[in-house]
């Protein structure tokens, strides 16, 4: 593992110094034409198994999780890494596993498939670190579709003060799909201790009886990636397609309770066997159409929003230009990074590739939200050797 030196640290920020006196559309071509011999991409910490999730607690520590079980608070100046105790067990077959991560106000959130009577099911604990250990941890969610597949556990966690959002896979089983009783297939919203938000239930709305009251929205195949927007509070998820029809949607907290985002009725993507079409249908009324496709699919995995100017202090506002206001996604297929460009009418409008198979399969994505590390990018190799790995300038 290579750190950067007080020298290179300060040839950065004379770099950032200079950069930010530039126009901004002289920023943009400097970044658009930025190699990657001219960024700095590193490991930070040791080699980890198929590490899956990422978060933040405190601006120069990250915790990460494999998907064996294990998690691990990484330092960042100095890739130091302390293996928390006390995680559940977990049903680590197929893409189960201890999952991902969350933070917020003291407590820690990790999502995981647990073991269950029945096989297994997504389930989201919420606990306290002291010291190197978890201490009273408690399970929140169990979702109802228990089931032995290994498949499309979805399990991505977006937290705020005021809620806490989770996705869950379809588990194999398209017909969990548009079927509002059941977890699978759907995103979630709690409230932080892990009640049903109660923002979910309408009491005019007769058309959600029989859904879960956890459920916010239904129709989702298998979504590994959650995000809020910095400037208008939306919640874009993405999620994957069988061989082609990858999604990017917009769930709107105050609008979008109780909507159906099509699978496997609505869908671009075509039969694994076949090559058919699974729908004849790729929007139809009644069901959410999503901003961005991707066919052939890339199998996406954890996004962010690389924040604006207004959402960031001096030096880490100039570290990429170029992506300011724009999302940042994983892929597992390509093992690229893309940066998904936003428009002027706030949806997704082109892509270009960052990174183009450096790292290997790209699980997990994340940018420094404040003090030395901020506006720097983190990445997530998922990899039998994968990792944690840093992208900034050099």
């Amino acid at each position: 593992m290579r750190l950067l030196t007080r020298a290179a640290l300060l040839g950065v920020a004379l770099f950032v110094s200079i950069l930010a006196m530039l126009p901004a559309a002289a920023q943009e071509m400097l970044i658009e034409q930025m190699s990657l011999e001219q960024m700095l991409l590193e490991r930070v910490g040791p080699q980890l198994a198929h590490p899956w999730g990422m978060e933040f607690l405190t601006s120069d520590t990250v915790l990460v999780t494999t998907r064996g079980g294990t998690l691990w608070k990484i330092g960042l100046a100095d890739g130091a890494a302390t293996r928390i105790t006390g995680t559940p067990d977990v049903y680590a077959r197929g893409q189960g596993g201890l999952l991902d991560v969350a933070a917020i106000d003291g407590y820690v959130y990790l999502c995981y498939s647990a073991i269950l009577p029945g096989g297994s099911a997504t389930a989201i604990d919420r606990a306290v670190i002291e010291g190197d250990r978890l201490v009273r941890r408690r399970t929140i969610f169990t979702g109802n579709a228990a089931t032995k597949s290994g498949h499309h556990f979805g399990c991505r966690l977006h937290v705020t003060g005021t809620a806490l959002w989770a996705t869950l896979g379809d588990r194999g089983d398209r017909k969990n799909g548009q079927d509002a009783s059941t977890h699978a297939a759907s995103v979630i919203r709690l409230k932080p201790d892990g009640a049903p938000h109660p923002d979910n239930q309408r009491p005019d709305d007769k058309e959600r009886d029989g859904w879960a009251p956890e459920t916010f929205s239904i129709g989702h195949r298998n979504p590994q990636g959650l995000a809020m927007h910095p400037a208008t509070g939306e919640i874009w998820a993405h999620e994957h397609g069988p061989r082609g029809g990858d999604e990017i949607n917009i769930l709107r907290p105050e609008t979008d309770a109780g909507a159906n985002y099509g699978w496997p009725k609505v869908s671009h993507g075509r039969e694994y066997a076949t090559g058919m079409r699974v729908s004849r249908h790729d929007s139809l009324p009644g069901f959410v159409d999503p901003v961005w496709v991707w066919v052939p699919s890339i199998a996406p995995s954890g996004m962010a929003f690389y924040p604006d100017a207004s959402s960031y202090d001096m030096f880490s506002k100039v570290i990429f230009p170029g992506f300011k206001g724009h999302l940042l996604v994983g892929s597992l297929k390509f093992r690229r990074l893309y940066l998904v460009e936003i428009g002027n009418d706030g949806l997704p409008a082109s892509e270009r590739v960052i990174l183009d198979g450096q790292i290997g399969r790209i699980r997990d994505v994340a940018v420094g939200p404040t003090g030395p590390f901020a506006g720097e990018v983190f990445l997530l190799s998922d990899e039998a050797q994968g990792g944690l790995w840093r992208l900034t300038v050099r």
